[in-house]
């Protein structure tokens, strides 16, 4: 075997909303002549130079984890490349829009702190009644939901994907770092996934705290960062077009 063929590395390519778009498909199997997360990125915009109209924006994950740019690369890894996260999930190798079966995907890190993807319409005050402890005096939930109007565009309905294994480990995060922030019992987040009709609720926080103010506050915090790292998407389809919507740049090949 040849030095050239040591240093290939054979793996799994995931694409996500636009640049799923742009490549043409959800997936693919590369062979790539590179050791290194910063290498394979920059390869695979060389594969696929459309990708570079996302500047500086696009991030880049390695086995469902964001990755360093020294990161290594090893035979039959799973990477992935996406735009900035959004908000929403879906099946993670499905267009979301063709996707009908009915699934729920549940993280649970102790009786009463939950964490799920799910394709089912979601109940409010279940999943808010789920965290409520004899211990607790208050239970603050928040509660997104898909508008009509943008920006003075009338939506028609919405489609929400996600990079479903590692949102479910990004929200992991979530619940541990909340712990130690915040003063609370108990925290809770279901994301709905595919297509919502105008008024649906696409995501719901739950959390209980001894006392409101941590509750508020711990909340608050749990959409910001569910926003800004959790690897989900939505698609605004309008009466005259549709577009994905996208979070803020940040650099490639890094942890948000």
């Amino acid at each position: 075997m040849s030095e050239q063929d040591n240093n290939n590395r054979r793996v799994t390519v995931l694409f996500f909303g636009a640049t799923r778009d742009i490549v043409g498909q959800p997936e693919m199997q590369l062979v790539l002549p590179v050791k290194t997360a910063a290498a394979a990125f920059e390869n695979l915009l060389e594969k696929f130079p459309e990708l570079r109209r996302f500047g500086r924006s696009l991030l880049f994950a390695v086995n469902q984890e964001y990755a360093q740019p020294d990161r290594e690369i090893n035979d039959g890894d799973e990477l992935a490349l996406f735009p900035p996260v959004s908000g929403g999930c879906a099946a993670p190798k499905h267009n979301a829009e063709e996707t009908e079966a009915r699934v729920t995907e549940t993280v649970s890190t102790s009786l009463n702190d939950f964490f799920e993807l799910t394709t089912e319409p979601i109940d409010v005050g279940v999943v808010a009644r789920r965290v409520v402890l004899p211990e607790c005096g208050a239970t603050v939930t928040l509660d997104g939901y898909a508008r009509e109007w943008t920006r003075g565009r009338r939506t028609l309905y919405l489609v929400y994907e996600a990079y479903a294994p590692m949102a479910l480990k990004e929200l992991e995060r979530l619940e541990r770092e909340a712990h130690q922030r915040f003063e609370i019992a108990h925290i809770g987040i279901v994301h709905r996934t595919g297509r919502l009709e105008i008024g649906e609720t696409s995501v719901v926080i739950a959390v209980s705290a001894p006392h409101r103010q941590a509750a508020f506050a711990a909340g608050e915090w749990a959409i910001r960062e569910l926003k800004r790292t959790v690897p989900i998407w939505k698609k605004e389809i309008f009466e005259d077009g549709e577009v994905w919507v996208e979070g803020e740049a940040r650099n490639p090949v890094t942890k948000p």
